[in-house]
């Protein structure tokens, strides 16, 4: 990633559709066929409750529109190939990742975006293409958040005999901080981080992994661990394995952990060590009636404005993708604590980051999935 956007502390943000936002009541007002229905595509768990909160709830209040909340986001790049040959998309705007909207761009199944025509300016004026900056990777995908995939751990393990991991290759380690493991069933994040406690430096990670040699390489790492692993699909599975004990250590999504901590009081601790960084944000899948996608447009445009961008992250600890909504972010809604600390980009957070490279993954993601899912297989 090219760009890393800082975040701001002490403002305070507003809830209401109005006060403070980039989009004006009489544009929410504007938009016909909003008090039908629509299908958003999400993560699920604590990030779609931010979102829920953030987006959704002052959206419906304006424009008596109701949300039909879906949780297959990890599947969106399958099932938005599959409506489209059917000839039947039943989702008018999903969350997605990166590397999934370039894919999906390039496949012509999300539609392009003009920022500075489709999107709110900032409060002072900036077009919203500067606003978002680097982070615009693809003429389809309007970013909502930077964020981290990084491990969980139980500060409660007695077999670990009071030691915390402080680097990422604890995960290997399985004489030193014994236990289950939990990763998540794809290859992203994971071979990286396989080649790099396999000796590869960081720079070159990406080089040797496009080599069958390297492929295999973080593979033969992964399987030191294999037996020990519970594999996920769902962010929110991790914190969960780890409040129930089943595992000692997990990767999961920076927010879903900042949840398990802060507001569910678990006996957990961030492993920041080598986060891996990424976008997350939304497509307009193509296929839309004309009215559909009318509404979706309208939609994205309130939510991707600057204050809704910092409302986001008010309920998690995502850093908003906008310049101008990091000096918004402030407290957390409930809890009242500073939410900046708790951010990836903070500095404190950031010593050792990995700048995930969505463009190899949207070029490699199809061939590396079917040699990771063989692999576990066997």
């Amino acid at each position: 990633m090219s760009k890393i956007i800082k975040l701001a502390t002490g403002v305070a943000l507003a809830s209401t559709v109005g006060v403070g936002a980039t989009v004006t009541a009489a544009e929410m007002a504007e938009c016909e066929n909003c008090g039908d229905s629509m299908t958003i595509v999400s993560w699920g768990g604590a990030y779609s409750k931010s979102q829920l909160k953030a987006y959704h709830e002052p959206y419906s209040a304006a424009t008596g529109t109701e949300i039909i909340n879906d949780e297959s986001s990890a599947e969106a790049v399958a099932k938005l190939r599959a409506m489209n040959e059917a000839g039947n998309v039943t989702w008018d705007v999903v969350d997605v990742v990166a590397s999934d909207a370039i894919r999906l761009c390039d496949e012509g199944l999300a539609i392009e975006i003009n920022p500075d025509e489709d999107l709110a300016a900032a409060p002072d004026g900036t077009p919203a293409s500067e606003d978002f900056g680097d982070l615009l990777v693809s003429d389809c995908f309007i970013p909502q958040i930077v964020y981290s995939t990084t491990f969980g751990y139980r500060t409660d393990n007695d077999d670990w005999n009071g030691a915390t991991p402080s680097d990422i290759c604890a995960i290997f380690d399985t004489d030193g901080f014994p236990g289950q493991r939990s990763l998540e069933k794809r290859p992203i994040a994971n071979m990286e981080w396989a080649l790099m406690c396999d000796g590869v430096a960081l720079e070159d990670v990406y080089d040797v992994l496009e080599t069958d040699e390297g492929v295999e390489r973080a593979l033969a790492k992964l399987g030191t661990i294999k037996d020990q692993t519970v594999w996920w699909s769902a962010g929110a599975e991790t914190p969960q394995l780890l409040a129930d004990g089943e595992v000692a250590i997990g990767s999961t999504y920076n927010g879903r952990l900042f949840s398990a901590i802060e507001e569910q009081d678990q006996p957990i601790a961030i492993l920041w060590d080598a986060q891996m960084f990424d976008l997350d944000g939304w497509i307009i899948p193509a296929g839309l009636s004309p009215e559909r996608e009318a509404r979706a447009r309208h939609y994205m445009k309130f939510a991707t404005d600057t204050q809704r961008l910092a409302d986001q992250a008010k309920y998690i600890s995502y850093g908003p993708a906008r310049a101008s909504s990091a000096p918004l972010v402030g407290k957390h809604a409930d809890l009242g604590i500073d939410m900046a600390p708790h951010m990836p980009t903070d500095p404190a957070n950031a010593q050792n980051t990995f700048l995930y490279n969505y463009e190899w993954w949207a070029d490699n993601r199809d061939d590396m999935d079917a040699k990771f899912q063989a692999w576990l297989a066997n």
